[in-house]
């Protein structure tokens, strides 16, 4: 019996996709495990952790998924605009950032808020926790580049980076992060908090994902993927892996081999296999048509789950589907939210108790 490994990605037409994927020994299927439609605008996030799936939106809100119940656990109701970038900490925390300028920390235990951090004058635009879960770095429309004792809530360091960066990144082993300006990727040493290194991508960066501590996988407003060392500065191999340019790219590991997930604006996910010493071109496992406009891609990957959820015979998600989806949605919206905080004049958070409207099943 294979892993457990799904596919979720988010979309333009507000509509979250869940794929669970078949390993095969030549080809891997993808096959349409649920469709939700909990938020009122277009996906803007999404992230995993062991139990959960999260989803940010233009909606202002963020939705929670029990992937173990199979139910839609809550909204959080906190930020004031978009849901710009979510990340979960193992399976106790979750942190989200926003157009609001916050950096929310919340607990999977009680869904709590358990502090709220006004990290930018502007929009915050991407964050990334440290491997050991102390520290945090932002950047945001304010052009700095912020880092977060996750400890107490405070600005450890501050850096003017002169530019809106629209991604931040550690790497796995978290003595260096990344910071993605338009086309460029800057490489900093967390020891001497200096730039180390500056990778020119041909197009604007979208997505970027760390396959190995030196190995990042690059993609933009073209269909290639190129996967450079940011030590040496080199692309070591690229490939066109879609008709339009990648919204956003993922990975996962096997015993074997690593598989580098891609999510594009023809409304296609493709799997492909890479092996990271060779770097030969990767080799195509298989590939689902949403049909829709993606917008944000995540890997369901949990180490626990001793057997995979039961099969359900669907057929891959057509675009009749998702008009099915989106009529239902107008008809009967069910929004329930365990917790909503709201923060006080003094800063301090207050816990508001809002009625649980009980489970409700995600759509298979």
């Amino acid at each position: 019996m294979g892993p457990v490994i799904e596919l979720i990605a988010g979309s333009y037409e507000q509509i979250a996709f869940g794929y669970r994927v078949s390993t095969g020994e030549e080809e891997w299927t993808a096959t349409a495990d649920f469709t939700h439609h909990a938020h009122t605008a277009s996906v803007s996030a999404v992230a995993t952790s062991e139990r959960y799936i999260a989803t940010g939106s233009r909606d202002e809100t963020i939705q929670i998924y029990d992937m173990k119940k199979r139910i839609e656990h809550g909204a959080l109701l906190h930020h004031d605009g978009t849901i710009s970038c979510l990340e979960f900490y193992g399976s106790s925390h979750l942190l989200s950032g926003g157009q609001d300028g916050l950096l929310c920390v919340w607990g999977t235990k009680k869904w709590e808020c358990l502090k709220s951090i006004r990290a930018h004058k502007g929009h915050v635009t991407s964050l990334s926790v440290h491997p050991s879960g102390k520290l945090a770095l932002t950047v945001g429309t304010d052009k700095t580049l912020r880092t977060w004792n996750l400890i107490d809530g405070r600005s450890a360091f501050i850096k003017n980076i002169k530019q809106n960066a629209v991604i931040v990144k550690w790497s796995p082993e978290g003595d260096k992060y990344v910071v993605v300006i338009s086309d460029k990727v800057d490489v900093y040493n967390l020891e001497t908090a200096t730039l180390a290194s500056t990778i020119i991508n041909p197009k604007r960066i979208s997505s970027i994902k760390f396959l190995t501590n030196s190995i990042l996988a690059i993609a933009g407003d073209d269909e290639t993927v190129r996967l450079c060392d940011i030590n040496t500065q080199k692309v070591l191999c690229e490939f066109e892996a879609h008709e339009t340019r990648v919204k956003s790219v993922d990975s996962f590991t096997t015993e074997d081999f690593c598989v580098l997930v891609t999510a594009s604006n023809d409304g296609f996910i493709k799997m492909w296999k890479l092996n990271l010493e060779s770097l030969e071109p990767p080799v195509l496992l298989g590939k689902v048509n949403t049909t829709a406009r993606l917008t944000c891609l995540a890997v369901w990957q949990p180490t626990n789950l001793q057997e995979p959820p039961p099969e359900v015979k669907t057929e891959p998600t057509t675009s009749q589907d998702t008009k099915d989806v989106l009529e239902l949605a107008k008809k009967k919206r069910v929004r329930i939210s365990t917790v909503e905080v709201v923060l006080e004049e003094d800063g301090s958070p207050k816990k508001k108790k809002k009625k649980d409207g009980g489970g409700k099943k995600l759509k298979t």
